[in-house]
């Protein structure tokens, strides 16, 4: 890894269907997962392997799509860059219990979310 890149250290489906598409990976893949309940809804946590988390969260959305989560020092920073290269801004940082988290999104790109620990 050089010094600009940036490791994906979460993977997020968000689906319409969360039950549906939990039990597929489950079957599929084998990943273990644990509902966890929060203010915003539920969410079901994914043992993954190791060094890479993940996580079902049911939304609004026609259709089913994976969402990676980039590690970065300065999630202002990093939000900032993407705009500056023509990014919208769908999440602006947003502080969690154990970090921060924003979601950008480049037609060419796609949709990538900024992930800053609490250190």
């Amino acid at each position: 890894m050089t010094a600009t890149s940036r490791r994906v250290v979460h993977l997020e489906l968000h689906t319409g269907d969360l039950a549906a598409a939990g039990a597929f990976l489950s079957a599929v893949c084998g990943w273990r997962q644990e509902r966890i309940d929060t203010r915003y809804g539920s969410y079901h946590a994914l043992s993954m392997g190791p060094g890479l988390g993940g996580g079902v969260v049911e939304c609004a959305t026609d259709r089913a799509l994976w969402l990676p989560y980039v590690e970065v020092a300065r999630i202002d920073e990093a939000t900032e860059r993407a705009r500056c290269f023509g990014a919208s801004v769908l999440l602006e940082p947003r502080e969690g219990p154990v970090g921060w988290r924003s979601v950008v999104a480049a037609e060419a790109g796609g949709e990538i979310a900024f992930w800053q620990p609490k250190r």
